[in-house]
């Protein structure tokens, strides 16, 4: 597959659905429903109430599952039975990253599980950032580690490029640092300013906005967070590295263990020294603890 495959069709089949206590044909009919709802969305057809309604027979549902009538009301009464929000739920579990942060759901936030963490509240929505990523776990650990080693300290400034969900920024702005986050994504804009008042961070300490590294242009920060991909860690490479004050921190992930050579040459021809990587999994964070 390369970066211009044409994907053919497909249904958006949910990631909690992969641990959701349904038959196969039940999931199936979740995302065939969730297709639709998202055209009748994308059309406008809502009811007086403002919910999305859809038209879809159980002749054509059978039809498209390549199930019988019977076995499409089975899987209807299925669904209809299932306690989603529980389901829901279920699925967004804490997440400890290394030795200071945890990443809750709202509905836990008075959770005494985890003594001695930190708690970041982050409401899951599809922006990205709910810590059950490695790529977002990598960074949170290796925010932790610098905390630990005074790398980072109170009053230092960060940027968050690619802030998602703003989870990285609310951890740094827990211990004190002050920020920007940025994002394309209108959508992760919006999460994020929703999960910096779920935590309390006063919009000032950390500013989200829609844009990408141009918008800090001639700006420098001790700290320089980047959980993107690898082609725009790489074509960034030479505005990111401008970004970062002399003697401040660099952390990349986003990007696969295979990918590592080819975004470290970037950042290399850039003038910095080989970085340290940390790998969970197939996944690497690379991480230059002092940029000359």
């Amino acid at each position: 597959m390369r970066a211009d495959t044409r994907l053919p069709p497909y249904l958006p089949y949910l990631r909690f659905l992969l641990q959701a206590d349904l038959t196969q044909t039940a999931k199936l009919l979740y995302a065939l429903l969730l297709d639709r709802a998202m055209l009748s969305q994308a059309n406008g057809w809502l009811d007086e109430g403002g919910r999305i309604y859809l038209v879809f027979s159980i002749e054509k549902i059978a039809a498209a599952l390549d199930r019988s009538p019977m076995i499409v009301k089975t899987a209807l009464s299925e669904l209809e039975e299932t306690d989603w929000l529980a389901a829901w739920r279920q699925f967004f579990t804490p997440v400890c990253c290394g030795n200071h942060f945890v990443v809750l759901p709202p509905w836990l936030a008075d959770t005494q599980d985890f003594p001695g963490r930190t708690p970041i509240l982050i409401e899951p929505k599809s922006a990205f950032g709910t810590g059950h990523h490695a790529t977002t776990a990598l960074c949170l650990r290796v925010v932790s580690d610098l905390l630990e080693a005074g790398r980072l300290q109170q009053g230092q400034h960060f940027l968050d490029l690619g802030t998602g969900s703003g989870v990285l920024g609310i951890g740094c702005c827990k211990f004190g640092l002050t920020g920007e986050g940025l994002d394309i994504d209108p959508l992760a804009v919006d999460n994020a300013v929703e999960n910096r008042a779920l935590n309390a961070i006063a919009p000032e300490n950390f500013t989200v906005a829609e844009g990408s590294i141009g918008a800090v242009a001639g700006k420098q920060f001790d700290l320089v967070l980047a959980n993107i991909l690898a082609r725009p860690l790489t074509e960034m490479a030479a505005d990111i590295v401008r970004a970062c004050r002399p003697g401040g921190c660099l952390v990349l992930s986003g990007l696969l263990e295979i990918q590592a050579d080819g975004v470290t040459a970037a950042y290399k021809a850039q003038g910095l020294p080989e970085p340290r990587r940390i790998i969970d999994g197939e996944w690497a964070a690379l991480v230059w603890d002092s940029v000359k």
